[in-house]
């Protein structure tokens, strides 16, 4: 459908509309399809029954424009045809789903795929994604997210890419190009949304949900060039952030809405609140009642509301009558909303073949790139005197050990709905499938799962939680496991966090291993038999006595439904590890926040003595990671020494496979500006490249440095500045790379 065309019917319709119509449109609400009501006497906000009966009630009378979190494509025709046929203007339905890292077929965690360095994973997972939602009904999804988060208690770090703005602005165009394709209408794409703008990462403590408060600088530089990156990708969507950024809520907060995403960086596409954010700008105490909540979102540039049965934009009409807000502003959102619809051929098409859509979600191939991906994720943190890979020519015995050894859940990680957990590989399965019969294989959880303190909005659903059977006996299943590691080859140890200790409203205090897996950790050690530690994480874990006294560590992160199959090729050497840390893995939770790219202090001799109690330098670096080889960097070149402030620099390097087996290796570029108009960071990351070596041979590796990789925004000057210094640029495997040149900007 040609611009014009959608334009006209878009007019069209908004011609016919009344004032009631609109902010219907303008509404989306949640419709639970699926999930049963509570037991009698649960603590519960929203009755699902209920909520569905009055959302089809508003659909009758154009009351709503979109619904989410249906996951039925025979229920979502029955939804979309009552819409359609119920009301004169026919209007269907936006469908909405938190599609993070996968729909049926789970990929590995953002944050996970970020570790591979490789934004091409993260588009083909997300096209997979996008396939399989579209297939069913649902025409948006409420990622990626991209909010850069550089304290790891918060549990929402996760879903993004960790710390660094440049690395976090490739995975964030990546994904959005994953989801939407280029052609939306074609029915296998989504509408992407990325979110929260802005800076929810930044929340105080950690804690989820908290007030933001950062420096100008900080924003522009840090936490908004992700959010400018899916713009620049095509993202027809935005998702702004619940809490208050300097003391503005995210919602109507007009700078970053306008000022910014509209006018700076020319997004045309509409904007949804998070979960009842418009409503909540009253329990914030920044507006009054509904009217003034409507007005302030929508005069800020919001477009729709995600609400519960309470919608802020109820009241719409009574602002408009009060002259708090224009029609203008009304129907410029409403415009965006039905544009929207008409380039995903909704308005000539929102029904399904639901017996297509079984075909699509069981495609075997998504399985197989799901464990493709999770192969590039993991993170070989240790490896002493080559403890790794496993040779299970060499084997007759191994002891998989921990409560995450044989868990399928889990390892799927949390913002996962619509997956069959029988399709899950467990990491015991894995391991059985690759060694065969020949190898003794046996599992002892050893330890019981801990359960969260504080319930999880997410615990009404079952299956979410791995539960220990009745009768679980800790200190018999303890011996058990000690005994097992006594008369086996080798300990496959799997510890780390439950999926539901991490997310959205999972924020921690602490870092220490859950329960007594540290205690079960020691104890296996003691026995003498050699142990690989896999950590199930998705933050840094305290592992400094595992640092010091287990040979191999290997972050496997939520590597999703083909996990166990892709760790046991990993552990056994049919892949080498080659995914770097996009975190700075600190030793405890008082270093927090850490990251890479600090600014030099005034005395920067003492950077790593700042506590008396420990290190001041983290346990593993951003961007370190190993493999089961080593490569050496030689031949830097920079094209020009001295360059002027609209010139680029073509750098070249030379990367060497030293070793005996073929691998993957991350080439990281970083810079420092020595002086100039403001502090800069003593290390920037500004270009990485992810290639396959051969054993022996050698990969010439290029980068382009721009004037956009070299400028940063000044507080001084209120914008972005090129100034004339001198830069240090490094490049090697890691941020402590240390083959070193050096250039002039004049």
């Amino acid at each position: 459908m040609s611009s014009k065309t959608i334009s006209d019917r878009v007019e069209a319709l908004l011609a016919e509309m009344t004032i009631e119509e609109k902010a219907g449109q303008l509404t989306q609400y949640f419709y639970f399809g699926g999930l049963p009501d509570p037991e009698p006497g649960t603590e519960i906000h929203v009755v699902p029954s209920k909520m569905r009966a009055y959302v089809e009630a508003q659909a009758k009378i154009g009351g709503v424009g979109s619904v989410l979190f249906v996951r039925d494509a025979a229920e979502l025709n029955r939804l979309q045809k009552l819409t359609v046929e119920g009301h004169r203007l026919g209007i269907p339905l936006l469908v909405g789903y938190d599609v993070i890292h996968g729909f049926k077929t789970i990929f590995p965690m953002p944050l996970a795929v970020a570790a591979s360095f490789e934004p091409a994973i993260a588009e083909r997972g997300q096209s997979i994604a996008a396939k399989e939602a579209r297939s069913i009904g649902i025409h948006w999804t409420f990622a990626p997210m991209v909010d850069i988060a550089r304290d790891p208690r918060w549990g929402r770090i996760i879903e993004g890419a960790g710390e660094d703005p440049y690395l976090g602005a490739a995975m964030a165009a990546a994904q959005v190009r994953g989801f939407q394709g280029s052609d939306l209408a074609a029915g296998e794409n989504v509408l992407a949304g990325p979110k929260h703008f802005a800076a929810y990462g930044a929340s105080l403590g950690g804690r989820d949900y908290d007030e933001v408060n950062v420096s100008d600088s900080e924003l522009h530089n840090v936490y908004l060039p992700p959010f400018e990156a899916a713009v620049k990708a095509g993202a027809e969507n935005f998702m702004t952030a619940y809490m208050g950024v300097n003391g503005i809520p995210a919602t109507a907060n007009k700078y970053l809405i306008t000022d910014v995403l509209r006018n700076e960086w020319g997004f045309k596409g509409f904007l949804v609140s998070d979960a009842n954010a418009v409503f909540n700008l009253i329990t914030h105490k920044f507006a009054k009642d509904k009217a003034a909540a409507s007005a302030a979102a929508l005069n800020a540039g919001l477009d729709m509301e995600m609400a519960m049965i309470e919608s802020g934009y109820a009241g719409i009409p009574e602002a408009v009558a009060n002259n708090e807000v224009s029609i203008e502003i009304i129907d410029d959102a409403v415009r965006r909303v039905l544009t929207a619809k008409a380039k995903l051929g909704l308005l000539d098409n929102p029904y399904v073949d639901v017996e297509r859509s079984q075909k699509v979600l069981n495609d075997p191939a998504h399985r197989i790139a799901a464990r493709e991906s999770a192969e590039k994720t993991f993170v070989l943190l240790k490896n002493e005197k080559n403890a790794l890979p496993l040779d299970a020519a060499n084997l007759k015995s191994i002891a998989v050990i921990g409560p995450f050894g044989d868990n399928k859940r889990d390892l799927l990680g949390p913002w996962s709905f619509a997956f069959d957990v029988n399709e899950t590989i467990s990491i015991l399965d894995g391991i059985k499938s690759r060694v065969g019969a020949g190898v003794k294989v046996e599992y002892a959880q050893g330890v019981a799962h801990e359960r969260r303190i504080h319930p999880s909005i997410f615990d009404g659903d079952p299956n979410n939680h791995v539960n220990d059977p009745a009768d679980f006996n800790e200190e018999v299943e303890f011996a058990k496991a000690v005994a097992l590691a006594k008369i086996s080859d080798v300990v496959v140890m799997v510890l780390g966090e439950q999926q539901a200790q991490i997310g959205e409203q999972a924020a921690r205090s602490t870092f220490e291993l859950p329960g007594r897996q540290l205690e079960l950790l020691k104890a296996v050690a003691a026995t003498g038999t050699k142990v690989v530690l896999l950590m199930q994480s998705g933050r840094p874990l305290d592992l400094n006595w595992a640092s010091e006294n287990i040979p191999a560590i290997m972050n496997i992160w939520y590597p999703g439904t083909s996990g166990g199959a892709a760790i046991a090729n990993t552990l056994f050497g049919d892949i080498s590890p080659a995914g770097r840390l996009p975190i700075t893995w600190v030793r405890s939770v008082g270093q927090v926040p850490m990251i890479y790219s600090r600014h030099v202090s005034h005395e920067p001799h003492n950077s790593d003595n700042r506590y008396w109690n420990e290190p001041g330098s983290p346990l593993y670096i951003f961007g370190h990671g190993l493999s089961y080889t080593n490569f050496a960097y030689s031949d830097l070149s920079l094209d020009k020494k001295a360059l002027s402030k609209t010139d680029s620099l073509n750098v070249d390097v030379v990367v060497t496979n030293t070793g005996n087996r073929d691998s993957d290796e991350v080439v990281q570029l970083y810079i420092h500006q020595r002086y100039g108009t403001a502090i800069r960071p003593i290390r920037e990351m500004k270009g990485f490249k992810r290639l396959h070596i051969k054993a022996g041979e050698s990969a010439n590796v290029s980068f382009v440095l721009t004037p956009r990789e070299l400028r940063y925004w000044n507080a001084a000057v209120k914008g972005w500045v090129n100034d004339s210094t001198h830069f240090d640029i490094w490049v090697g495997g890691s941020s402590a790379a240390e083959l070193h040149g050096e250039f002039e900007v004049k």
